[in-house]
């Protein structure tokens, strides 16, 4: 039975959240292991949708700083949702 893209979407989020962590334990500051994530993911998005060679287009860039937006809502909606660690 394959996996889900659900499923290999929530192994790929972890595998990254690791490897931040491994980071840390290494000395790097949270901070710039947060902002270096989110410097490879805007590199690796434009390849994405446009390629080695191309650039998002300003829609693309508000397209893509949108998805994010909504990430973050979600992940904050079940954050807030989750009961409280004693």
């Amino acid at each position: 039975m394959s996996k889900s893209e659900e499923q290999v979407h929530s192994e790929c989020m972890q595998r990254f959240v690791d490897l931040a962590n491994a980071m840390k334990d290494e000395g790097i500051p949270p901070r710039v292991a947060s902002a270096g994530m989110m410097t490879a993911c805007a590199v690796y998005s434009t390849y994405v949708f446009a390629g080695n060679d191309g650039r998002l287009a300003p829609t693309g860039s508000a397209k893509l700083a949108e998805a994010f937006r909504q990430q973050l809502d979600h992940v904050q909606k079940i954050k807030a949702s989750a009961p409280k660690k004693s």
